[in-house]
């Protein structure tokens, strides 16, 4: 597959989220070290913890996404469910702790005359507030650009944003116990219903009242297509208010920015190759090994850095390891993409049977 071939199903604003993240970084930082009454102002519409703007922000990136889940699709769960065995053990019971562990040797062993302790516990808690957030929107692309089983990509996504609910804060709260970093379990609750539960209702009323009223097709050929930017605007700008109040950190820490890159990456390979091997071994096709590895390595972004936001500050460190994780998913996503299409030999059936 060419490259211009592999970008075909990704948006001109999700081919380019790096830039577009890189300049939100370089406008926030400026905004915080020499405007820094803007985030001043911000600061004070809060409400229990929680940023206003930045929750605004942060609905009109998720909704969006909810829009394209269809829970009508779980009744085919058993069409493949050895590739939903896989995704699910991959997402759940692999992840979250392979991320804590690889970010907790990085931060606090390799890392350690390079990040002060205090500062290395703040990103270990971005990191695992990754980790236990697998994707839910983006997956669609990657499933696309690697031919992947749309079918099976809709159960997937549908049977997470389920999990999601129920495993999402005591997995989090756990890994984060374990570290001796103190969580606020009723802000944590209340992330999961501003940013998670809300949104999904929200999401599965608009598909079928509209449905219903205009038809499916109108839903998903139109509709949702009308909200195909504003995700991505939506979380530009709060990537820009995060880096606003992050200004003068990253200025005096400038190197901190890769050395959070470096464990993320490294999970993110590693996530897709347990995935994706196991796959094989296990004789799926490729059309579901591929999107059964896309979306353990890739991540809910969105909610991670909302939570985090509401749990740890602005300006902590937690929130902006989640911030790094957006500036590198889509470059990282995109070359195991091109792994996933390389490796289509490896599979003896491309594609599931109709």
């Amino acid at each position: 597959m060419s490259k211009k071939e592999s970008l075909s199903g990704i948006g001109f604003f999700e081919r380019y989220l790096t830039i577009w993240v890189a300049l939100c970084m370089v406008i926030g930082v400026l905004i915080g070290v020499y405007i820094p009454v803007i985030p001043e102002i911000l600061s004070r519409f809060e409400y229990a913890s929680v940023s206003i703007p930045v929750a605004i922000l942060i609905w009109l990136m998720i909704y969006p996404m909810m829009l394209k889940v269809d829970f009508t699709s779980i009744k085919k769960v058993k069409e493949n469910p050895k590739g939903l065995v896989i995704t699910w053990v991959t997402n759940w019971l692999i992840k979250p702790f392979t991320m804590y562990g690889i970010a907790a040797f990085f931060f606090y062993v390799v890392f350690k005359n390079l990040i002060p302790s205090e500062v290395a516990t703040e990103y270990l808690a971005g990191a695992v507030l990754l980790g236990a957030a697998p994707c839910t929107a983006m997956v669609f692309v990657w499933s696309h650009l690697t031919k992947g089983n749309p079918a099976y990509t809709l159960v997937q996504v549908a049977t997470n944003d389920i999990i999601i609910l129920v495993a999402f804060v005591p997995i989090v709260a756990f890994l984060l116990g374990i570290s001796n970093i103190a969580i606020p379990w009723s802000t944590l609750f209340l992330s999961i219903v501003l940013f998670v539960v809300i949104p999904l209702i929200g999401g599965w009323l608009s598909r079928v009242i509209i449905s219903k009223n205009k038809g499916v097709e109108y839903f998903e050929t139109e509709f949702i297509p009308k909200f195909n930017n504003i995700t991505t605007m939506g979380l530009l700008l709060t990537l820009v208010i995060i880096f606003s109040f992050q200004g003068q950190i990253i200025v005096d820490n400038p190197l901190n920015i890769v050395l959070i890159a470096i464990p993320l990456i490294i999970q993110t390979f590693l996530i897709f190759s347990i995935a994706y091997v196991w796959a094989k071994l296990w004789k799926m096709p490729h059309d579901i090994a591929a999107p059964a590895g896309m979306i353990g390595a890739s991540n809910f972004f969105e909610l991670a850095v909302a939570v985090s936001i509401s749990v740890f500050g602005l300006e902590s460190g937690a929130t902006m390891a989640t911030v790094v994780g957006v500036l590198v998913e889509v470059p990282v996503m995109l070359t195991l993409v091109r792994i996933a299409n390389r490796t289509r030999g490896w599979f003896k059936n491309t594609q599931s049977p109709e």
